[in-house]
């Protein structure tokens, strides 16, 4: 199973304490109102994210990341669920950013941490105190919105 994904970039903001390699996931069906990155609408865009490829690019990265987040993907558990399971048996963490208000079971049990909610100008994203999007620790199930104010 497989899905498109732009190059992936480190990123430090995303996952508090993490240093993170963040994997775009084109196909986005949400098409939100003023999204930064309506490149990921278009599923042919980027390249396709094999195993073998992932698995890759976790090589290149060892040693300088700690977790590997997915802007999106959910749309093809499958694929998903498989880049999670082979990102956390090379001993990292594990996010998803989705822009639903849930996440399947099925993906939720392979995830340390874990956004939901569309973005919505009016409300603002994380950094905003009156945002409707969540970031939420999934071994503890705590809320950490906090930590990006």
């Amino acid at each position: 199973m497989t899905f498109n994904c732009i190059e992936p970039t480190v990123v430090f903001q995303e996952v508090p304490d993490e240093i993170s390699l963040c994997f775009s996931i084109t196909g986005c069906k949400l098409a939100c109102v003023g999204c930064h990155s309506t490149e990921l609408w278009n599923e042919r865009n980027g390249e396709a994210l094999t195993n073998q490829r992932f698995k890759s690019w976790l090589a290149k990265y060892k040693n300088l990341i700690s977790c590997v987040v997915f802007f999106g993907g959910e749309w093809n558990q499958a694929a998903l669920i498989e880049k999670l399971i082979i990102a956390q048996a090379s001993g990292l963490k594990t996010c998803l950013y989705s822009g639903l208000d849930t996440v399947d079971d099925q993906i939720i049990k392979h995830l340390d941490f874990y956004k939901t909610g569309r973005w919505d100008k009016s409300l603002g994203g994380l950094s905003s105190p009156t945002t409707n999007q969540r970031f939420i620790d999934n071994k503890t199930g705590n809320l950490l919105n906090h930590l990006f104010l």
